[in-house]
């Protein structure tokens, strides 16, 4: 009886001890957990990539973003409401900048082709033609962003990324399934077909911003507008880095194509283009080398 007595001691023991050792852990497990809740978060700092890099051609200015801010983590704010807002205008301060990265060179036949390639090799200056989009158009109201073949296919994404939206394609004819085309149109180097979107892409009622490098004739955007309108869809704004005014409505005696008679042609009139830049402060010229042939083909 003594021995039997003994072991049931001995098993008590044990899954007491058994037990206290899982209570020992668990209240250490409670204790980690509330250190972690309990320490305070250390504020975030994000790269500021509207600022200069050492190969920049212009200098920088930030633009509406908290990219030099300290984020405040029991802030319920959303960035966009928090950034200060500003207007920002054709040929401003900021424009004038940029301008200094869009030389034009004697291509296709023309004087001055101004070449977009000229800021996309500055990080800081094409985010902050980026920024002032996404500026402009981060409270309008829109739905969608549609890109034009092929530039707009470079500008378009990170704005619409940035405005967490939609990114539409609008291309040439022959280049996508289960898509629409527009009717051929004119464009400051002669007639092109139509452009094409895919029938899925934009719904009735859908409020679109079309977005392009450089508007002159208005030839393509008009294209643009009318695949927009075919499926039902409203052309908010039509935005462009370049806007050539010389052909919103040059007098006859010039012979040049009046961008205002096109859109009331097309009953288009009503759709509204706006440019950052005007050829009035595109004054870079390109330095072109030794024996530079003006090999530009049609597109």
């Amino acid at each position: 009886m003594a021995v039997k007595h003994c072991t049931q001691t001995t098993r008590y023991k044990s899954k007491t001890n058994l037990n206290l050792s899982k209570l020992l852990r668990a209240s250490a497990f409670c204790v980690i957990v509330k250190i972690c809740v309990d320490r305070p978060r250390q504020s975030i700092r994000l790269v500021d990539a509207t600022q200069p890099t050492s190969n920049s051609c212009i200098n920088s200015k930030p633009v509406d973003s908290l990219h030099n801010d300290e984020l405040d983590p029991s802030s319920n704010i959303q960035t966009s409401t928090m950034s200060t807002k500003k207007a920002y205008e054709q040929d401003g301060e900021e424009a004038r900048e940029i301008a200094k990265c869009l030389p034009y060179f004697p291509f296709k036949g023309i004087p001055r082709f101004y070449d977009i390639g000229g800021f996309l090799e500055k990080p800081d200056v094409f985010q902050q033609i980026v920024d002032i989009f996404v500026a402009r158009y981060g409270e309008i109201g829109i739905d969608s962003i549609a890109g034009l073949d092929a530039r707009g296919f470079i500008l378009g994404p990170p704005i619409a990324l940035a405005l967490r939206k939609p990114f539409i394609m609008m291309r040439k004819q022959g280049k996508m399934p289960n898509s629409i085309s527009s009717d051929e149109y004119d464009t400051e180097y002669g007639k092109r077909r139509g452009l094409t979107v895919q029938r899925d892409k934009i719904k009735k009622g859908d409020r679109v911003l079309i977005i392009d490098d450089l508007v002159a004739t208005g030839g393509t955007l008009s294209s643009a507008i009318q695949l927009v309108h075919m499926l039902g869809g409203t052309v908010v704004e039509c935005a462009c880095v370049v806007e050539l005014k010389m052909f919103i409505d040059p007098p006859e005696e010039t012979g040049l194509p009046s961008r205002t008679k096109l859109f009331k042609t097309h009953n288009i009139d009503h759709v509204p283009i706006w440019g950052l830049i005007s050829e009035d402060v595109l004054t870079v010229e390109a330095t072109l080398p030794d024996g530079y042939v003006d090999d530009g083909e049609e597109h």
